[in-house]
């Protein structure tokens, strides 16, 4: 029975050390993630206010969907916002 319990301790540590490395891998993923995210929250609000400058009732929300498309798809992502919008608008 301690066999098992040898073979399973090295098995534990060695799936381990497996998720430190690929968490490791995923933490440069997950900041551009982050970064994206919070890019693309400055890039509504400046947007909406150009908008609102030149008499244009369009407007993106800031809410989880949008923050999560752009994160997501990056600038591509800002534009499908906003032609999604434009489209409604017509």
């Amino acid at each position: 029975m301690e066999i098992y319990y040898g073979i399973a301790s090295i098995v534990g540590i060695c799936v381990l050390v497996l998720l430190m490395g690929m968490m490791k891998q995923k933490s440069g993923w997950i900041s551009v993630f982050i970064l994206r995210c919070a890019g693309g929250a400055v890039g509504i609000c400046a947007v909406n206010a150009a908008l609102e400058s030149l008499g244009v009732s369009v407007a993106a929300g800031i809410n989880p969907v949008n923050i999560l498309t752009i994160g997501t798809l990056g600038i591509s992502g800002f534009g499908l916002v906003y032609a999604i919008l434009f489209y409604q608008f017509l």
